[in-house]
């Protein structure tokens, strides 16, 4: 095989259309790379080898025939085991679901086998997609391919894992507050959260099948890939109404042109105030803010419309009903205790949503009138060391609270607006470090045109150590 694994999703689907190599080469090349690197990450958890070696073959006749070819034709990649795959095991991490073999595919699943991709099997998960951490009874723990005693992030985990190592071009995960976001920001991957309600959420667990839907709201599902540009060809076949969930407005993925750097408006803040945040992460995130400036961005320290003061005041209202009302009509609990004090019913819902409409027609004139986007850091530190959930962590020799973590994560699920996570370097320690861009509700094409022209200066993805060379 001529063509390079390590390749992107976009190089490969060309790669199998032009002859350069076959669906089953590449099938096989990465069933091997599997058995000798997985063992060590832990990343997919369910492989499918017969079924894809199958789908290989046939794709291979069908180009071989002529026959039109989807954009994904003869691509292998995984799923996050949240997305039900009809006749392959979904688990979401939950015991009680360890043998759950669904008889229909997600919508995720679905479309991404229509455009002609071949899935290879699932990635790990904490159990319901509810951790910082990836580990679960089923399966044990996935380990991060920079450094194996350290974690993957939740709830993604095993997916960028497997996108960082070379195991799959691409995998698709979901992101409540900050699944998709954590695992790429540890990983040194490319993730991307759609706007709340892009991309439908038929088929993903959580909910249990057949439990009623507790969000409408927060969760967004996306891809995890090597380049930007993989994000953007994934983007448009995920995206748009599957007539089952309701939430998805009839939107269609528009083309936008190319920006260059000099073109851009971005606004940037390394840090908010009370927020525990690594020297490396700051850096991070004041490095490409430089650099952007450099090459002819407007560039300006600043908040996206709103303070972390008012974000918080909203934040734990809403996140004290919303954990009341799981905890009563799922017989589940969030994994994060809430904010104390006694929320209300009805009425005090209705409240917190007109507080947080007011955050939105802030954030959307900020990211929409007058700036392209919001940069700002992904996670408060690198990958740290598996260690018990909820447990603190060592950020700059200090042990911090865990609870910080998602601090530059969930203001932007709240919000449902976009935001992608770019590969930014390498820290002192050699872990990656990401940073975050966050875009305007409903703009996500506009997002992604400009973190690739930010990510023409940020440098790009970087492969971690192979052991075996």
């Amino acid at each position: 095989m001529t063509t390079a694994i390590s390749d992107t999703a976009a190089q490969l689907a060309h790669a199998i259309r032009s002859r350069e190599c076959s669906a089953l080469e590449l099938v096989q090349a990465l069933l091997a790379r599997i058995e000798r690197r997985n063992p060590g990450l832990n990343a997919v958890v369910t492989l499918d080898a017969e079924g894809a070696l199958e789908r290989a073959s046939a794709a291979d006749a069908a180009l071989a025939r002529g026959r039109p070819c989807g954009p994904l034709h003869g691509v292998p990649f995984t799923l996050k085991d949240c997305f039900e795959t009809a006749g392959l095991r979904t688990t979401a991490g939950y015991p009680p679901l360890a043998a759950h073999v669904p008889q229909t595919d997600s919508t995720v699943a679905a479309r991404l086998k229509a455009a002609g991709a071949i899935l290879l099997g699932k990635t790990n998960v904490p159990p319901l997609a509810m951790s910082l951490q990836t580990n679960n009874e089923i399966f044990g723990r996935s380990n991060n391919p920079w450094d194996l005693e350290r974690t993957t992030g939740g709830s993604s985990g095993g997916g960028a894992a497997a996108v960082a190592a070379g195991l799959v071009p691409f995998d698709v995960g979901s992101d409540l507050s900050g699944s998709i976001r954590i695992p790429a920001h540890f990983c040194g991957v490319y993730g991307f959260k759609p706007t709340s309600n892009r991309v439908p959420g038929t088929g993903h667990v959580p909910p249990p099948p057949g439990a009623p839907r507790m969000d409408r709201q927060l969760c967004a599902y996306g891809p995890l890939a090597r380049s930007v540009d993989d994000l953007a060809l994934l983007m448009p076949l995920l995206a748009g109404p599957d007539g089952l969930d309701t939430e998805v407005p009839p939107l269609p993925w528009r083309a936008v042109p190319q920006r260059e750097v000099a073109q851009l408006r971005i606004v940037w803040r390394s840090a908010w105030p009370g927020v525990p945040t690594a020297r490396a992460v700051r850096a991070a995130v004041e490095r490409v803010a430089r650099c952007l400036a450099d090459a002819g961005a407007q560039v300006e320290e600043g908040d996206p419309g709103f303070s972390r003061d008012e974000l918080m005041a909203v934040w734990s209202d809403y996140f004290a009903l919303a954990s009341a009302a799981m905890t009563e009509v799922a017989g589940v609990s969030l994994p994060v205790k809430p904010p104390p004090g006694a929320p209300g019913g009805l009425a005090a819902w209705i409240g917190v949503q007109h507080r947080r409409d007011a955050l939105l027609q802030a954030i959307d004139r900020t990211l929409s009138q007058r700036f392209d986007a919001f940069l700002c850091p992904a996670v408060i530190t690198n990958a740290f060391v598996h260690s018990a959930p909820r447990m603190p962590f060592m950020l700059d020799g200090e042990s911090v609270d865990s609870r910080f973590a998602d601090h530059y994560l969930f203001p932007f699920n709240l919000l449902g607006t976009p935001a992608v996570v770019l590969p930014a370097g390498l820290a002192a320690d050699g872990l990656p470090v990401g940073v975050q861009l966050v875009g305007a509700r409903w703009r996500d094409e506009e997002l992604l045109a400009t973190a690739r022209a930010v990510d023409g200066v940020v440098g790009g993805f970087r492969a971690p150590p192979d052991p075996a060379g």
